[in-house]
C-alpha cells in the first residue's frame, strides 16, 4: 500500500484526489494533508482520514486545528515552514501537489529534493521553474505525473510512442464563459460572470484564468517542460464540449486523442494508478447524449494572454515566472474589484516589457522575480484606487 501526501487538500483538486484515494483503499493511504486557509475543511478531512500530520499555511488557524484534533493524536504544523516541512517528509511514496498558484513552487522543489515522485496539479511549478524541476527529476531519477486534464491526455496519448515521432501537441480548451462575447463588452465583465465556467467546476483563481485563457497559456509552458516539444509545435484548439482533453499529431499525420467527461477525478486517478488503471469508473461518457463535438481556432486578439504566454516561453529565463506571478496577483485584485478584467493581461504585458528578466535563473532569482511581480501589481492597484 502506497503512502500519499496531498498538498492543498481542501481545494477542488485536493478534494477530488481524496475521493480517488478513498475509492481505492486497497492501494493507497493518506499520510499527510496540507491546506492554505480552510481550517474547517482540513479538520473534517483529518478526522475522517486520520493522517499522521496536517499543516495549514495560515498560522492564525493553527490553534483551532490543534485543539480540535488533540483527541486524535494528529501532529499539526503551521505557516509556510509547516507546509515545506510536510512536503519534505520522506516516509511517503508519492506527493500530490494540488496547491493553487505560485505558493506551490517551493513545496514541489522540497518534495523532489527529498526524492519523492510527484503527481502535479500545480502548473505554476513548471511555468516558473521548469528547468530547475527537470534537473531535479533527472538528478534524483524521479517521475512526474501530470494531473492537468490536458497534459494527462497528452501523456496517455504518448504511452508506447516514440517522442521523436511527435509532430504537434494540440491542447484543447473550452474557450471559457466569454468565448462568444463581443470584444466591446469585455470592459464590463464582473468577477461573478468570470467565475461561471461553462463546463468545469473549479476554484476561483483557475476559473478566472480560464476566462482570460491565461490558463491555456500557462498550459503551453507546462507542456513545453513536460514533453520537450518546441513552442511552435504546440497548438491551441477551442473545443466547447470539453470531451477531447488534448491530442497528439504524429509525423505520419495520424492523430491520437484522449476523451472523457470533464471530471478531474479521471486524470488524478490515472496519475495515481499509472502504469495500470484502477477498476473504478465514475460517470460514464454517453456520446449519443453529447451529440456533437465542435472545434474553433482561438481568438488571440480577444484573448491576448495566449500570445503573452508564447512570448514569455520564447523569451525564457524568468519571463514565464513574471507572467505567472503578475497574472496571479492581478487575478486576485480583479476578484476584489480593484482591477478590470482586461487589466489582467494588460498588466502582464507591461510587466514583461518593464521588469528585469534573468536568463537561466536559480530558485532565488525566481523568488526575487516573484516579489518584483507582486510589487508591480500592488503599485498599479494603489495608483488606480
Amino acid at each position: 500500500m502506497k503512502q500519499i501526501t496531498i498538498l492543498g487538500s481542501t481545494g477542488s483538486i485536493g478534494v477530488n484526489a481524496i475521493k480517488v484515494v478513498t475509492a481505492n483503499p486497497e492501494y493507497y493511504q493518506i499520510k499527510y494533508l496540507t491546506a492554505g486557509q480552510n481550517a474547517d475543511k482540513l479538520i473534517k478531512q483529518a478526522i475522517a482520514l486520520k493522517p499522521k500530520a496536517v499543516a495549514i499555511a495560515d498560522d492564525s488557524k493553527a490553534l483551532q486545528i490543534e485543539n480540535t484534533l488533540r483527541p486524535y493524536s494528529i501532529e499539526v504544523l503551521a505557516g509556510k515552514n509547516g507546509i515545506l516541512e510536510v512536503a519534505s517528509r520522506s516516509d511517503v511514496d508519492l506527493v500530490v501537489n494540488a496547491i493553487v498558484g505560485s505558493a506551490g513552487l517551493e513545496p514541489s522543489i522540497r518534495a523532489l529534493n527529498t526524492g519523492k515522485d510527484m503527481a502535479l496539479s500545480n502548473k505554476e511549478s513548471l511555468v516558473m521553474a521548469g528547468e530547475i524541476i527537470n534537473e531535479l527529476l533527472k538528478k534524483n531519477q524521479l517521475k512526474l505525473f501530470p494531473i492537468d486534464s490536458e497534459h494527462s491526455a497528452i501523456w496517455q496519448c504518448l504511452v508506447g510512442e516514440n517522442p521523436a515521432n511527435i509532430r504537434k501537441l494540440i491542447l484543447t480548451g473550452s474557450g471559457g464563459p466569454f468565448r462568444s462575447l463581443p470584444n466591446d463588452q469585455f470592459a464590463d465583465i464582473t468577477p461573478e460572470q468570470a467565475l461561471r465556467h461553462p463546463t468545469w467546476n473549479m476554484g476561483k483563481k483557475i476559473s478566472i484564468d480560464s476566462a482570460t485563457l491565461m490558463n491555456k497559456g500557462l498550459e503551453i509552458i507546462e507542456a513545453y517542460w513536460l514533453f520537450h516539444v518546441p513552442p511552435e509545435n504546440i497548438e491551441i484548439v477551442i473545443h466547447p464540449q470539453s470531451i477531447i482533453h488534448s491530442m497528439v499529431e504524429f509525423v505520419d499525420g495520424s492523430i491520437k486523442a484522449q476523451l472523457g467527461l470533464p471530471d478531474m477525478k479521471l486524470p488524478i486517478q490515472y496519475a495515481l494508478s499509472y502504469p495500470g488503471r484502477f477498476p473504478v469508473s465514475w460517470e460514464v461518457t454517453n456520446f449519443a447524449k453529447i451529440g456533437q463535438l465542435t472545434f474553433e481556432a482561438p481568438d488571440f486578439k480577444k484573448f491576448p494572454a495566449l500570445q503573452l504566454a508564447f512570448d514569455a516561453l520564447h523569451r525564457a529565463g524568468t519571463a514565464p515566472a513574471i507572467l505567472n506571478i503578475v497574472n496571479e496577483f492581478a487575478v486576485y485584485a480583479f476578484l476584489e474589484n480593484k482591477l478590470s478584467f482586461m487589466d489582467i493581461p494588460g498588466l502582464v504585458d507591461r510587466a514583461l516589457s518593464q521588469l528585469t528578466i534573468v536568463d537561466h535563473p536559480t530558485l532565488q532569482d525566481i523568488l526575487e522575480a516573484e516579489q518584483c511581480g507582486r510589487e508591480f501589481v500592488e503599485q498599479h492597484v494603489r495608483q488606480h484606487n
